[in-house]
């Protein structure tokens, strides 16, 4: 029981950290192209943050699983 509590409390910490992480990437993104970056560099700008998106998740992913505390009765 204790270990099925540990992996639903992984997975919904890396998905509350993954929907900061895309929000903070779309907001970079927005403000790249309000700065000026022209239209043609949008599809390299969309994979350059999906890399760094998925960087970051499996980071989370790696973290959480490494170093979340056991459930203590």
């Amino acid at each position: 029981m204790d270990t099925l509590l540990r992996a639903i409390a992984i997975f919904v910490e890396v998905l509350i950290l993954s929907t900061v992480t895309f929000c903070l990437l779309f907001g970079v993104r927005i403000v790249l192209f309000d700065l000026g970056l022209r239209a043609k560099y949008k599809s390299m700008v969309n994979v350059a943050l999906g890399a760094v998106a998925i960087i970051a998740v499996v980071f989370f992913i790696v973290h959480l699983t490494a170093f979340y505390p056991t459930v203590v009765r």
